[in-house]
């Protein structure tokens, strides 16, 4: 399976892990394994496949900065914290 990730892809998992875990977090807050099942499921899966991506593994010779996975990864969390602060606010 090859997802190619994009800034557009990183900014929605970000959207719906910031939004998910907002309100796993109240409704969770007292049962540590079903957070850990729902942070895997609604944070670490989609920032995997979103912003790393399951492609090759393409790296960046010399010491290089990878550029682009960068601006995914800024991305995913801005859109992440974005996210948080519609949800808070809406409570």
């Amino acid at each position: 399976m090859r997802i190619t990730p994009t800034p557009i892809t990183a900014a929605l998992a970000g959207i719906v892990a910031g939004t998910a875990m907002s309100v796993f977090w109240l409704r969770l807050a007292d049962d540590t394994m079903l957070m850990v099942v729902a942070f895997l499921l609604a944070v670490a899966l989609p920032a995997h496949a979103f912003v790393v991506g399951f492609g090759p593994n393409q790296t960046v010779g010399g010491g290089a900065v990878d550029k682009a996975f960068l601006t995914r990864g800024v991305v995913w969390l801005l859109s992440a914290a974005l996210a948080i602060g519609v949800t808070q606010a809406l409570r």
